[in-house]
């Protein structure tokens, strides 16, 4: 055990839960580790010194070699439906090292990635190779940018290792911060290898981190339901709304917290449509763009099946609350989506027809390939010269729909296109952008694209002269872009 000067504050409530929900293990050392990159924003506010995470010490604790003083390693067990399927699962190649309180008192998981083999691995190595790593490190800390609730990423190092996938690479370890680790799989989990008292257990353990407020509620239980349902339905809601596709919406990827978890297949969509899938692996268009919001539902039905014995004694009661929870999902996540649709087209109030406008513009970009970041970009700055869609009568007519329906709310020009910078973000982590960046550090050990993307999106609604580079459409290619889960 390691003490430095660090500013780490462990206080670990994790491991106070059954011990079937977890393995205390510490992660396992490796070589010759080397920092690649350490986020010196999120450590100063984390409470943490950035010149003693940067130093040798630092850089042992960050590679999983030495275990920082207050830390309880772990790997947790969990279980999920991956593309419908029922597994046991559990971290294979993570290890939670604690809870770290920051200096306002917010609690996060330290969690490093990467770590090396634990009881749940099921035949896997445990480690993580560079690339990923860094995907994962450059799209959480865009979704941050883009003020999407995500986990985010602390350090990525290099574990002097090689590893072997379909090719020999460099090995790394991502420490990942998240609110905390408890997925739909975790309550699935416990609800298919434990007890009831020990279900109880982790809903209260839930609700007491996340949801304090439901248990004034003469039905705490059903109060936290709904509370998942919210942050979810508002979670998918912004992914929507900004053109992002998650590749991999099992159960164990959904978190209690509403956070983003999970960067393995995920990417921006350039072309809008529906059926847009980026996964090498979603061979039926699963978790395809269009599908998010229904699997998102599908996700919770998983988890009121989970906690329903904590519903009510009566299972058909049970059951009848669950459902009628469940039914409010649809609702909130229209709502949410409606509102930021309109938010995007700089409209405010409820007028009749609202919906169809939204509709009729988002079939005519589906119908005439267009770009879906650009297409909002350009009408929030009147560019009308760059897209061919612009050009055609369809949307000619729909445009004069748009300025009548703006008419309405007898506002200044000025006012409307602030609202519409608000809502659409200038530039996206483009993924020719993103896998140039990649390709560089991967195999040049260049990390200065991946520093420039880091830096440009800490705000992408910034719509600065600087950013007009980043808004380029990707090169044009026969091959479909793909995204792969990196294990």
């Amino acid at each position: 055990m390691i003490k430095l000067s660090i500013g780490w504050n462990f206080k670990n409530s994790y491991i106070q839960l059954p011990p079937k929900m977890y393995t205390l293990l510490n992660p396992t050392p490796v070589e010759a580790p080397k920092a690649v990159i350490i986020n010196e924003c999120l450590a100063q506010e984390l409470g943490l010194s950035n010149n003693e995470l940067q130093s040798s010490g630092g850089i042992e604790i960050l590679a999983g070699n030495e275990v920082p003083e207050g830390a309880e390693p772990l790997a947790q067990a969990y279980a999920g439906h991956q593309f419908g399927h029922f597994n046991r699962l559990g971290d294979g190649r993570a290890i939670l090292l604690g809870e770290h309180m920051t200096p306002n008192g917010e609690r996060f998981d330290i969690q490093l990635k990467g770590s090396g083999r634990t009881p749940y691995s099921r035949g896997g190595d445990g480690r993580a190779a560079l690339g990923p790593m860094l995907r994962e490190y450059l799209i959480s800390e865009a979704m941050f940018g883009l003020r999407i609730p995500t986990t985010r990423s602390l350090a990525v190092v290099e574990t002097g290792e090689t590893i072997i996938r379909d090719r020999l690479l460099p090995g790394a370890i991502l420490t990942r911060v998240a609110q905390s680790h408890l997925r739909v799989g975790t309550f699935q989990f416990i609800a298919q290898f434990g007890t009831y008292d020990e279900a109880k257990v982790l809903a209260d353990y839930a609700i007491n981190r996340h949801y304090p407020e439901v248990l004034l509620d003469d039905q705490p239980y059903l109060a936290f339901f709904k509370e998942v349902i919210k942050k979810q339905a508002s979670l998918i809601a912004k992914w929507q709304l900004v053109g992002f596709v998650h590749g991999v919406m099992n159960t164990d990827n959904m978190t209690i917290s509403g956070e983003t978890i999970d960067y393995g297949p995920c990417a921006f969509m350039d072309t809008y449509h529906l059926a847009t899938v980026f996964s090498s692996i979603d061979y039926q268009g699963r978790y395809e763009y269009g599908n998010q919001p229904y699997m998102a539902s599908w996700n919770l039905a998983r988890l009121a099946e989970s906690i329903l014995p904590l519903l009510n004694e009566d299972e058909e009661q049970a059951l009848k609350l669950a459902k009628e929870a469940l039914s409010t999902f649809a609702t909130l996540y229209q709502h949410n989506w409606r509102e930021g649709m309109k938010g995007k087209l700089g409209l405010v109030g409820d007028e009749d027809g609202d919906e169809e406008l939204v509709k009729e513009l988002l079939d005519l970009m589906q119908e005439g390939k267009a770009d879906y970041t650009n297409t909002f970009r350009s009408l929030t700055l009147d560019l009308f010269d760059e897209m061919k869609l612009f050009q055609t009568n369809s949307f000619k007519d729909w445009y004069h729909k748009w300025q009548e329906r703006l008419k309405i709310q007898q506002e200044s020009n000025d006012v409307i296109k602030e609202r519409m910078r608000k809502h659409n973000p200038a530039i996206i982590p483009r993924n020719y952008l993103v896998e140039e960046a990649l390709q560089a550090a991967e195999m040049n050990k260049d990390l200065s694209k991946i520093n420039e993307l880091l830096n440009v999106f800490k705000n992408p609604y910034a719509y600065t002269k600087d950013q007009e580079k980043y808004a380029k459409l990707p090169p044009v290619t026969d091959e479909p872009y793909q995204t792969f889960c990196g294990t």
